[in-house]
């Protein structure tokens, strides 16, 4: 029993030599902390690579700091988010048309996607206008976009150049969408992408549009076609209603009309307006050649349009009206197709008549009337006013 006690004795007295001995090391040792930090979110800022040594507000931007955690958050976030966002390539080249690429850029960078342009080399490119415009990436260095845009302008080099055609053809094969704007329908056909779809370009480049590429459904009574992942549009601003079209596709209609509204943008999605479908193509091409003097007004719509001109050369009220006469019945806008016939042979002769009535027939087969009246005022000028009338539909149209 003795022992035993002498040993538990011997033990504990171990066990306090040692802690006396330990105490003293381990008192003394100190927690070495690090001092935590502080960053500005992302902010596109110089004040991103910016650390402070306590939490507070950014001295640059003003926005919160966070710490270390925080800020992995964000950036976590924001790289998920930008995976979401729509990018959009806009081909450029010299004598781009401004309106048909800045107009698109407008709309597709209010709705908050990723915009930029692309050129054949990164050398800065100058536009119709002469504005001098450097692109974002050349086709060796551009990411692969989601929407690729084509606009028009002076087209002829890019249609004809074969490494602007391989390009769109590859950057095509991966994108969601592609759409041509104004005459850039001309590049996009030259790729062959068009082929068996439907394309519009603008009004005057229609029947060089079809004639050239005859696979190609030409249609002239539309501000855009969709084909689904092939869009044309018609001339000029109508690249903002075909950018707002695709807006309303990928983020919805409410999206579109928000941004036509920041935009401060009438957008008409169901408009019918077609600049190429308008009766002002079916008004004779007489002033500047046959007849000189100033245009007082001109307007209309689909179905009928009227036009006033001050005609001060040929002075003559019967010069005018035989000038007039004799263009309405040869060959009044150009088509060598179409001609004015008068309403009763009577007006054919005889005295002069400074008003006559028409009727003719498009290149559709759609019955038209027509009036031209010219009207003397003083100082020895003329007004000349010309009306075009729809009379009726066709049978085709009325099914």
């Amino acid at each position: 029993m003795r022992i035993l006690i002498k040993s538990l004795l011997l033990l504990m007295l171990i066990s306090l030599c040692v802690a006396s001995i330990s105490r003293p090391i381990f008192a003394n040792r100190k927690v070495r902390q690090v001092a935590k930090k502080y960053y500005c979110p992302p902010c596109a800022s110089p004040c991103d690579d910016q650390v402070f040594d306590k939490p507070g507000i950014c001295p640059v931007c003003g926005m919160t700091l966070v710490d270390k955690e925080g800020l992995d958050r964000i950036i976590a976030e924001n790289k998920a988010a930008e995976k979401s966002i729509p990018t959009v390539a806009i081909l450029i080249f010299n004598s781009v048309q401004i309106i048909d690429y800045s107009g698109p850029y407008e709309v597709f960078g209010e709705a908050g996607f990723k915009v930029f342009t692309v050129a054949e080399k990164a050398d800065p490119i100058t536009t119709v206008f002469g504005q001098k415009v450097t692109p974002t990436y050349s086709f060796e260095t551009s990411p692969k976009p989601d929407i690729l845009l084509i606009p028009g302008g002076g087209v002829r080099g890019s249609q004809d150049d074969p490494m602007v055609i391989k390009w769109i053809q590859d950057t095509a094969k991966d994108a969601k969408y592609v759409m041509s704007v104004c005459n850039g329908a001309f590049i996009l056909a030259q790729t062959g992408l068009l082929d068996g779809l439907s394309a519009t370009t603008t009004d005057h480049n229609i029947p060089r549009l079809a004639q050239a590429f005859p696979k190609v459904k030409v249609v002239d009574d539309q501000r855009y076609t969709d084909n689904g992942k092939i869009l044309t549009t018609a001339g000029l601003s109508s690249g903002i209603d075909g950018a707002l079209h695709l807006v309303a596709k990928i983020r919805g209609t409410g999206q579109a009309e928000a941004t036509a509204l920041g935009m401060e943008y009438r957008w008409e999605p169901n408009s019918t307006f077609a600049r190429a479908a308008l009766a002002d193509k079916l008004m004779p091409q007489i002033f500047g050649t046959d007849l000189k003097g100033s245009l007082e007004s001109t307007e209309g719509d689909l179905n009928q349009w009227e036009i006033r001109f001050t005609v001060t050369e040929p002075a003559s009220a019967a010069e005018i009206m035989d000038r007039i006469t004799k263009r309405v019945t040869s060959d009044p806008y150009g088509s060598g197709k179409v001609k004015w016939m008068p309403e009763n042979s009577s007006q054919a002769s005889g005295s002069l008549n400074t008003e006559k009535s028409w009727q003719f027939t498009d290149e559709r087969g759609r019955s038209w009337a027509a009036t031209t009246k010219l009207k003397s005022g003083s100082n020895r000028t003329n007004t000349l006013t010309i009306k075009v009338a729809r009379e009726q539909k066709t049978a085709a149209e009325t099914k």
